[in-house]
């Protein structure tokens, strides 16, 4: 079976959500606890500061997986509850099945680390 692996809903406020990390590569065997992504969000639209208001987080798979695809790039902005990747039970299960559920994952908030794409970007 084929699971989405989606932007969880951080906020009620409409919020920009960037991909800022991925780390498995397609066709990795993913056990529990794996990192899949670190996103960020800017609450700047909603909330006026000095400072922007920009929280990271990081996410973590809750089962065992193969990454199958990633479906955006590193620095793209994707919506609350958007598919950023497929998963599957097994490696070689047909990429044109149906999605059978969202996987089940966890997110955590974490500091800034070079290795995000908005490091890069600079």
């Amino acid at each position: 079976m084929l699971y989405s692996l989606a932007i969880p809903k951080l906020t009620d406020h409409p919020a920009a959500i960037r991909l800022e990390s991925r780390y498995p590569q397609p066709g990795a065997q993913l056990p529990i606890g794996a990192k899949l992504a670190d996103i960020s969000m800017d609450l700047s639209s909603i909330v006026a500061q000095n400072c922007p208001p920009i929280s990271f987080h990081r996410i973590v798979l809750r089962e065992k997986f193969f990454l199958r695809a990633w479906l955006f790039e590193p620095g793209q902005l994707c919506p609350q509850g958007a598919c950023i990747a497929i998963l599957s039970d097994t490696e070689d299960e047909p990429a044109d099945a149906a999605i059978a559920r969202p996987a089940r994952i966890m997110t955590a908030g974490i500091t800034y680390h070079p290795g995000m794409w908005m490091g890069q970007a600079v």
